[in-house]
């Protein structure tokens, strides 16, 4: 297998795991009356879901 199809694929299941972090059955499970140092769990659960796809994605487009 060539490199730039392993990166593809990659990406596509990198877009597939923001399907997932980002639907339904999850983001229900985190909207809680819950406060974690000030910051509602729900808004917590986002910002760190999104910044967790940001890193996984440098690494697959950095990657050499």
């Amino acid at each position: 297998m060539n490199k730039p199809y392993i990166k593809t694929q990659r990406l596509a299941a990198l877009f597939a795991l923001g399907a997932v972090l980002f639907n339904y059955p999850l983001l229900a499970l985190f909207n809680r009356a819950v406060v974690v140092a000030g910051v509602p769990l729900l808004f917590l659960y986002v910002f760190l879901a999104w910044a967790l796809l940001i890193a996984l994605l440098a690494l697959v487009v950095e990657k050499k």
